[in-house]
This record gives structure tokens, C-alpha cells and sequence, in this order.
């Protein structure tokens, strides 16, 4: 049957809501901090370890320690990068407690000094003289290169001057649980195979994101949000479960509308709550500025 031809800025015309957004158009969207150039840092060790195999007892224990070292400054770095990135979307935030990616780049070069030495046993062997200084020269090399290709931790407190560090840890421990909570949302989701609800998903979260972002910028709000990052958050994920289960066999298009009508009244709940803290925040500057207006005049200065 013919269908008559339209959008949503012909006359008459009505948009398609339920057409899914854009790849990469959702709120709050962000790219993976992990990119190809740390993935394929995993490459190298394969073939070392099968080129290692029939290489005697030696030779083969140094290509797999090489191996694996290789493979652990892989994670290391993939974890460094995580940190860093959320290190960067933050206005307050410590420097990371372990430089992962100083000792990825460490152990980078000590397992390419390790492979290099493997490769000059072998070729002395017979001749039983096995020089250190290329081994050396090419964990050196590998290091510097490593750590000028990924770049170094934050090596310092960002936003951090004047705020009390043990409201600071008791802020990370909630948020930790919080941001626990909104993991679990997203495995939990991804049953119910339906894109459009795991972009609202995303939408939902990025706006708990930013009260946490607004709670570790102030811990003194730590009072008033406690019950959105636990009681509410805690909810939000045991009803994602309970939908994802029943959706994936059902289908059901009410289960559908009441979650998504659920999670329409979570997001203004926890904006109503960001912005009431914004206001909150901005009432207390007024009030600093005035009682240092005040102090200003009675010392005698004019104020324009």
C-alpha cells in the first residue's frame, strides 16, 4: 500500500519519535579514553611467546617473563589512561595514588630489554658471551619512547587548595558506591536489547553524573545528596534489573513506558537537586561578597 510521502517540516508533517538518535548523538557521550594505539600494545607478546616455544628451557622462561611483563604494561597503561581521563572531567580530584603509566612505560622497556637479551643469548650461546649493553640500550629506548607517546600521570592535586581533605574521602567513598550503582545499571540494561532504552539509560546517568561532580566540588552538600547517591540510585538499579529481566522475555510495551516514566521523574529529581546546590552555592558567595563589602566600608574605603 502506497504511503504518502512526509517528515516533520512538510505541511502537515509530524516527527518520527521513535527513531533512534544518531549514533553518538546522545547526552553525555564521551570516547573511550582507551584507544587503538594502548590496545595494540598486546600485539607484541603473542608472537613472543610462540617464537619462545621451542627455544630450550632458557630461552623459552625469558621469552615468556618478557611476554608477560609486556602484557602487564599493556593493563597497566589501558588503567592509566582510565585514571587520567577521569582525573581530567573533574574540577577537584587527587593525583593518582599509583603512576600506572610511569611503570607501564618502566616495564615496557624492561620487557623489551628482556626479549633483546633473549634474542643475544641465543645467537652467543655457542660462543657462551652475552653483552648487556644492547638489552640496555633498547629498554632505554622503548621507555622513553613509551612515555612520550602516552604522556605521564598527573603528577598533582588539581582544584584541591582549601578544601577539607576528610569530607574529600568520605565524598569519594559515596560516589565510589554511586558510581558502583550506575555500572551495574548499564550490564543490567544491555538484556533488554533495545538501543533507544540504553541511550536513556545513558541520559539518566550523565545527569547523576553531574550531582556528582557538583558533590565532590563542594562536600559540604555531601548531607543533602546522600539519599539521591544511595536510597535512590540503589533503586533506580534493582528496577533496571527487574525491567531488563521482564523486557527481554516480554516485550512488553507498558513495562517499557513505566520504565521510561520512571526514569523521566528520576532525572528532573536529581536536576532539581543539582541546580538547588548551584543556588546554594552562589547564595553563599553573595553573602561572602556582601560581609566583605561591609568590612571594606567600616575600614573606611569607597566601594563604586
Amino acid at each position: 500500500m502506497a504511503k504518502r510521502y512526509g517528515g516533520k517540516f512538510s505541511p502537515d508533517g509530524q516527527s518520527d519519535t521513535d527513531a533512534p538518535a544518531p549514533r553518538g548523538q546522545y547526552d553525555g557521550a564521551r570516547v573511550n579514553p582507551v584507544g587503538a594505539r594502548a590496545n595494540v600494545l598486546f600485539v607484541p607478546a603473542i608472537p613472543l611467546v610462540f617464537l619462545s616455544l621451542n627455544d630450550g628451557a632458557i630461552g623459552m622462561t625469558l621469552g615468556l617473563l618478557a611476554a608477560g611483563i609486556l602484557t602487564a604494561a599493556a593493563f597497566l597503561l589501558r588503567e592509566g589512561l582510565k585514571a587520567e581521563d577521569a582525573y581530567n572531567a573533574r574540577r577537584t580530584a587527587r593525583r593518582p595514588a599509583f603512576p600506572r603509566k610511569i611503570f607501564s612505560s618502566v616495564l615496557t622497556g624492561l620487557g623489551v630489554g628482556l626479549a633483546a637479551y633473549r634474542n643475544d643469548y641465543l645467537d652467543a650461546e655457542a660462543a657462551s658471551q652475552v653483552s648487556l649493553l644492547a638489552p640496555v640500550l633498547f629498554g632505554g629506548v622503548a621507555t622513553a619512547l613509551h612515555s612520550v607517546a602516552f604522556g605521564l600521570d598527573p603528577m598533582k592535586n588539581k582544584g584541591m587548595e582549601g578544601v577539607d581533605t576528610y569530607q574529600q574521602d568520605r565524598v569519594a567513598r559515596v560516589v565510589e558506591d554511586a558510581e558502583a550503582h550506575l555500572n551495574q545499571m548499564t550490564d543490567a540494561i544491555k538484556r533488554a536489547g533495545d538501543r533507544r532504552i540504553e541511550a536513556r539509560v545513558e541520559r539518566f546517568q550523565t545527569t547523576a553524573r553531574d550531582l556528582f561532580r557538583t558533590v565532590e566540588e563542594d562536600p559540604r552538600d555531601l548531607a543533602g545528596a546522600r539519599k539521591y547517591l544511595t536510597v535512590y540510585l540503589q533503586g533506580a538499579r534493582d528496577a533496571t534489573i527487574k525491567f531488563a529481566d521482564v523486557y527481554a522475555r516480554t516485550r512488553d510495551p507498558q513495562a517499557l513506558s513505566d520504565y521510561s516514566a520512571l526514569l523521566d521523574d528520576l532525572e528532573q529529581n536529581f536536576s532539581a537537586r543539582t541546580r538547588k546546590m548551584l543556588l546554594d552555592d552562589r547564595s553563599d558567595l553573595t553573602v561572602e561578597i556582601d560581609v566583605l563589602r561591609e568590612r571594606l566600608q567600616r575600614e573606611g574605603v569607597r566601594l563604586d
